[in-house]
């Protein structure tokens, strides 16, 4: 069944949590138990009905300050899609946490209230969305109830959504007007809004097509291990397994193996279940090649006649996500797919006004910074532009102290 993968973020109080809660009791997707407790600690708080923000805001700190200070995730599935799905918290000085739940989301959902239309929050989220190259959005104008389910109101968010989107290269963005405390439009159609035709969240999430978002066209293999069993069965079987990042590999195909550059050719594409004649992304197959030559754990297959690029000095965008500030020759590990290496900060080009959005000149990144980077490192990099291939143009630094992840970086291609 198909994994639909959805980032929700918005401001404080939007009610991203309600919707979520509301997205999975209207689906009958809580467990009795689960709702049972969630019922009794309304009760206990005095609240005038079920509190379905709890669903999400499991933590008993989050619960005290009311507000979401974590990326909490949630799993459940319907009849047609299964979901996974990372409730970001809206505050500026949690853009890191938006950037972790963003970093495999296919689809994003961002929540306004209706009373206050499109802010400058609402801005800032678009632009993280858009940066980091989530293929669908989705605006969930909220709280509808509060404006009278006013058509006028939410034609006006729509339209001003459009050209922000359009402005920021959306390739897909809906808009839905809803009511999550009551659940219109949600994953029933609304009764009190005629004047909407389109789906329903649900509707619009089991049914927007993700066929397109693997890059099929760019083949790229970074090996994680060296089959050698050694096995009166297979006395001399040795192959290379992993999980294809990107397009197509099939028996036969020309491939360079990189770093080397050695060229050779697939001789078999092996699984559990059997030998394929070619495999696609994300399948994790293992490959032999026809000629013995050197691969090891953080090597990549590609095809002779499209490979990768490769740097070892190169720009790069990040999202800063430590205490402990960035500033230029800061030395870290870079891990990029399974291959990790030395990597120094050359310097620091910029950094985005959050709140502005701008640009701005900077000698350093701080917590929650976003901005632009020359790093150099110890190996060569064999990655594509981020915004053609998620996979292979994105990486992290590592601090080796700690061994705890300081950033997210996106590679940009020259």
């Amino acid at each position: 069944m198909e994994l639909l993968r959805i980032l929700t973020c918005g401001s404080v109080d939007d009610g991203k949590s309600t919707l979520i809660g509301r997205l999975l009791y209207d689906s009958e997707a809580v467990q009795v138990d689960l709702l049972e407790a969630i019922q009794k600690t309304s009760e206990r708080n005095g609240d005038e009905r079920v509190n379905l923000a709890l669903l999400t805001d499991g933590l008993k700190s989050e619960r005290e300050q009311g507000i979401t200070i974590d990326v909490a995730y949630k799993y459940f599935d319907t009849d047609k899609r299964k979901f996974i799905i990372a409730d970001t918290p809206g505050h500026t000085q949690y853009t890191r946490n938006m950037v972790t739940g963003a970093s495999t989301a296919n689809l994003a959902m961002l929540l306004v209230d209706a009373r206050k239309g499109i802010i400058e929050q609402t801005r800032r989220h678009s632009y993280i969305t858009s940066l980091l190259g989530i293929p669908h959005v989705v605006l969930c104008i909220n709280k509808m109830d509060l404006v009278d389910y006013s058509s006028e109101v939410f034609e006006r968010i729509q339209k001003e959504f459009t050209e922000l989107a359009g402005q920021l290269g959306f390739r897909d963005a809906h808009c839905i007007p809803i009511s999550a405390l009551d659940g219109d439009n949600i994953v029933h159609r609304s009764k009190n809004m005629d004047f909407y035709s389109g789906p329903t969240v649900l509707e619009l999430l089991e049914t927007i097509e993700l066929g397109h978002e693997e890059n099929l066209e760019d083949a790229r293999f970074p090996v994680q291990y060296v089959v050698r069993p050694q096995s009166a069965e297979h006395p001399d079987y040795r192959g290379f397994a992993g999980r294809i990042a990107s397009g197509v590999f099939r028996k036969g195909d020309e491939v360079q193996v990189f770093p080397s550059g050695v060229k050779t050719a697939i001789k078999s594409i092996d699984t559990f279940d059997g030998e394929l004649e070619s495999a696609f992304a994300p399948m994790a197959v293992t490959i032999r090649l026809d000629d013995e030559v050197d691969v090891s754990r953080g090597s990549m297959l590609a095809p002779v006649s499209n490979p990768p690029q490769q740097l070892k000095e190169f720009r790069a965008k990040l999202c800063w996500m430590t205490e402990d500030a960035l500033a230029p020759r800061g030395k870290y590990i870079l891990q990029h797919t399974i291959h990790r290496t030395k990597a120094l900060i050359q310097s620091i080009h910029n950094k985005i006004d959050i709140e502005t959005l701008e640009t701005r000149d900077a000698d350093q990144l701080a917590l929650n910074d976003l901005g632009e980077v020359t790093i150099k490192t110890a190996d060569p990099i064999f990655f594509d532009d981020y915004r053609r291939n998620r996979r292979t143009g994105s990486f992290i630094l590592i601090d080796e102290g700690t061994n705890s992840t300081v950033a997210a970086g996106m590679l940009v291609a020259e």
